[in-house]
């Protein structure tokens, strides 16, 4: 893609592509994409830096980041060389010397009688201006070089005067004679091509200085395919419109990207847009504004053709699916060329694509639906009502609240969707933490309106009423007088038959809804039963039915103490996801349920693997999903104990959180922010976060509730708050005596960090209740800490590093030191010593220290002890260390008396 109208009086003069500089400047401002190229950097300091090397031709596409990789590598080499600028614009290969002309212009008269004479002086003056140091000439060419620059230049490089870095699109840009010198490896190539999504991140990093959501880093990699010089481009424009905004000290988006004005990204694609056929032209247009289009289609309005050479071109991409679906290949240009478009232009191409009739949305995916409705929305036209109401549907199951509230606004009362759109809009409000107006959008439904409903439809306005009461503190415990009075109103159904009759699948949607409801407010032990019968497939037909209440006993299961059932359940689930994939939003439900089955399992890697990312066909939606994602892998992470791998995930949800709240998972974050900083040590950020914890309100769910609480309470308790240990016990009491038993073992084994005799009674009882490594961890840490038996405790560690709860590990070990050592077992104590020493490198802050001396070895004394017992002498390791005799000897008094071992052949397999 060209990049003129960025660069214009670049190169296009003579006497302005020349610059001679020292490589010590700093010129920090065009090296913004190195840190994403590391090992294309190191490539060209290689052969730079080798002897038998002349210099590296790095290739690639516009705006890759050839120049900046150039520049960087020139500044690496430090002040001891002498850099050398030459730049070839356009015309270079017709202007003789042209991109020397600076060079020609300073020699001698007395030069310039011949090109054998010419190439002699500036060889001579290149060397005199390195005044004796290496000399380095960065060549960049937009335009091929005449001869005799080429020869001047070859004759540099084989003279020994200089090395080379050319920088070109391809290596045919460059000199014929250029091309042997590849070929016999006397030049290396360096070939960029655009980011990967890690690589965008780090340039992100490099652009903004401090940290950047998740969403930040996907959409705009999406947008600009990895293209690093868009990207700078994109993120100019992004923080003039003021959606690019720093909360936090994170950068994260307000709303969606919306390009209009965006002047440099218009003047790129202005730019290519220059260069096109008119039929190309008109291609993109149409995909600017339907997004894609099938490919039948579009060959049939548009030549085949074009369409291929566009293709061809990578101007388009082609999926693999039976559609063959045809979009842009780079996303902004459709959104930029969209810009442009008047309203008159863009119906007339929608007639075009449409030949005068209107799509059926019961044949449209969720995807479609949105793009189609954007397009019509964009064109100022009008919906049908039917494509209204599926539009905003779509829009819900995408998160994309705000859409779906312009398109649910488009419905008439009038309209027989009315009814079904103000559902939608409530289900919109909600997603928006907005439970008051999603409760008035369904309040707007009078009686009359609600008795005239079908009993499907009427099943589906109770099970929205129901789920926006739940989320209202004053309405939540009217939910079951509510389900009481619909049960009563379909037992009085006129043909009430079995399934697949309307009156059936409207008590299964009913049912469906109590079972949410127990789940919300945590009542799983009462429900299973009944989850039971509607999940058996002998029992219940309603495949959609059975399966929604399948996952929900998964997780109830797994609240209760039955974790291996419900991974049992998880397991059967998952393969039978695929086959009910018509089924609206059965796959996202089972994937939230399925992360908390494995959370409190203490299964937190195959959470994060779950976590991993996830194709989209709308990159570029509202990114509420990707701060749900980072909350959800941040608290996987703090269970873990690992408070600094989680804090980046954490502090980026939050602060996407706080620009859009979403239905109070703010709490959350804010509680496990707070417990990854108790436990990296940083107790005023600790403080601070608990401090914001405490100001946030907000009603949620039980598990989101309990969820947080466990957080807030287990920081207080690294933090030495008595009051959080017995809120933890507390909490585990209740959760006993309501059947939770995972959630109160999970309390309970927090809270007895310090605990008493009856407290690891307990723990132990309740352990009795569950099933799976993490009731049996708890059992053999209250066994071993209560009968103070180290083996028990060495068990329960090792258990706790198959799960890689580091934490639970190191607690495990800490008691197990010290129990050993008092009862004299020293094998035990030095194994258990040994595996804590080497737990220090991810557990910044342990739960227990061992108290019978230090417990965990300096680097010094390991590197002694690693000498000693390789059976070096304390003499040999003083000289090899640098250090006195008398320093070694206590050393290795310190090692023995932490490890307890007597000799130094003790110490082999310890450090």
């Amino acid at each position: 893609m060209s990049i003129e109208p960025l660069s214009w009086g670049r190169g296009s003069t003579p006497h302005d592509v020349g610059l001679t500089r020292d490589a010590s400047g700093k010129r920090e401002g065009q090296l913004w994409s190195a840190p994403a190229r590391g090992a294309n950097l190191e490539a060209v300091r290689t052969a730079l830096t080798s002897a038998d090397s002349l210099g590296v031709v790095i290739t690639g596409g516009r705006g890759v980041g050839k120049s900046s990789l150039a520049r960087a590598a020139v500044m690496d080499l430090g002040p001891d060389v002498w850099s050398l600028q030459l730049r070839s614009g356009p015309a270079g290969s017709t202007t003789p010397y042209g991109c020397l002309s600076f060079l020609l212009a300073r020699l001698p008269q007395a030069y310039m009688g011949s090109p054998t004479a010419i190439l002699r002086g500036i060889t001579s003056l290149i060397r005199s201006d390195a005044a004796g140091r290496p000399c380095v000439i960065t060549l960049d060419t937009s335009g091929s070089i005449d001869e005799m620059s080429a020869g001047v230049l070859l004759n540099v490089l084989l003279t020994g005067t200089a090395k080379i870095i050319a920088v070109a699109p391809k290596i045919s840009d460059l000199p014929a004679d250029f091309h042997w010198l590849l070929t016999d490896r006397r030049l290396a190539e360096v070939r960029l091509s655009n980011l990967n999504e890690l690589q965008t991140r780090q340039v992100l990093l490099s652009l903004l200085g401090h940290r950047v959501s998740a969403s930040l880093v996907s959409t705009y990699h999406h947008m600009v395919g990895g293209n690093p010089l868009l990207l700078k481009a994109l993120v100019t424009e992004q923080q003039l419109s003021g959606n690019l905004v720093l909360s936090d000290s994170v950068w994260t988006l307000r709303d969606k990207v919306v390009l209009d004005g965006a002047a440099s990204l218009d003047d790129i694609v202005r730019s290519r847009w220059s260069r096109e056929t008119p039929e190309t032209r008109e291609v993109i247009e149409m995909l600017s504004c339907a997004r894609r289009v099938e490919l039948s289609r579009l060959t049939a309005i548009y030549r085949a053709d074009v369409v291929a050479d566009m293709e061809d071109g990578g101007l388009l991409e082609i999926d693999a699916s039976d559609h063959r679906w045809v979009s842009l290949r780079e996303k902004y240009i459709g959104d930029v060329v969209r810009t442009w478009l008047s309203i008159a232009r863009r119906r007339e191409l929608r007639s075009v694509l449409l030949g005068g009739t209107e799509p059926d949305p019961a044949g449209m995916t969720v995807e479609e639906l949105m793009a189609f409705a954007a397009w019509t929305h964009e064109c100022e036209a009008d919906l049908s009502p039917a494509l209204a109401l599926a539009a905003a549907d779509a829009a819900v199951q995408l998160f994309d609240p705000r859409f779906a509230l312009t398109y649910a606004e488009m419905l008439r009362r009038t309209d027989g969707e009315w009814v079904a759109g103000q559902r939608q809009k409530a289900a919109a409000y909600l997603q928006l933490d907005m439970p008051v107006q999603a409760m008035a959008a369904l309040e707007d439904i009078s009686q009359p309106e609600l008795d005239g409903l079908d009993v499907e439809e009427y099943a589906h306005v109770i099970a929205a009423k129901s789920h926006v009461m739940m989320w209202l503190p004053d309405a939540a415990a009217r939910v079951p007088d509510l389900m009481a009075e619909a049960r009563q109103r379909l037992e009085q159904a006129p043909n009430r038959t079995g399934w697949p009759g309307p009156a059936a699948a409207a008590a299964n949607r009913v049912e469906l809804t109590e079972f949410e409801y127990g789940a919300f407010v945590g009542d799983y032990a009462a429900i299973i039963p009944a989850l039971e019968k509607a999940s058996d497939p002998a029992l219940n037909p309603d495949t959609g039915h059975r399966m929604n209440a399948a996952i929900l006993l998964m997780t109830a299961l797994a609240m209760t103490g039955r974790e291996m059932d419900a991974l049992s359940v998880m397991r059967q689930l998952g393969g039978q996801i695929s086959d009910a994939s018509h089924i609206v939003g059965l796959r996202e439900r089972y994937t939230k349920e399925a992360y908390l089955v494995l959370l409190i399992a203490g299964q937190w890697r195959r959470c994060i693997d779950l976590l991993g990312p996830q194709a989209t066909d709308e990159p570029h939606s509202l990114p509420f999903r990707s701060a749900a994602t980072e909350l959800a892998a941040g608290i996987a992470y703090v269970y873990s104990g690992r408070g600094a791998a989680a804090l980046d995930p954490l502090i980026s949800a939050a602060a996407q959180l706080e620009l859009q709240p979403v239905q109070a998972a703010l709490r959350c974050a804010y509680a496990a922010i707070a417990l990854a900083h108790a436990q990296t040590g940083n107790a005023a950020q600790a403080r601070k976060y608990l401090g914001k914890l405490q100001r946030t309100s907000g009603k949620s769910s039980f598990i989101a509730e309990s969820m947080a609480e466990f957080c807030a309470l287990v920081a207080g308790r690294w933090l030495g708050d008595p009051d959080a240990v017995a809120g933890l016990k507390q909490s585990a009491r209740r959760d006993m005596d309501a059947g939770r038993f995972t959630l109160a073992g999970i309390n309970l084994l927090a809270a007895t960090v310090n605990g008493s005799d009856a407290d690891f009674r307990l723990l132990e009882e309740i352990a009795g209740h569950r099933q799976g490594p993490l009731a049996e961890i708890s059992r053999l840490i209250a066994v071993g800490t209560r009968t103070k038996d180290a083996k028990t405790l060495l068990a329960g560690g090792e258990l706790a590093a198959t799960l890689e709860l580091d934490a639970v590990e190191a607690r495990c070990m800490a008691l197990a030191v010290d129990f050993a050592r008092q009862d004299g077992d020293s094998l035990t104590a030095r194994t258990a010593q040994a595996r804590l020493d080497i737990l220090a490198a991810t557990v910044a802050n342990l739960p227990i220290v061992p108290s019978s001396g230090s417990p965990l070895l300096t680097s010094r004394e390991r590197q002694i002890a690693r000498l000693a017992g390789r059976g070096a002498s304390n003499r040999d390791i003083a000289l090899e260390m640098g250090v006195s005799v008398r320093t070694v000897e206590g050393h290795l008094y310190q090692v023995f008396t932490k490890l307890g071992v007597t000799s130094r052949g003790d110490l082999t397999g310890l450090v």
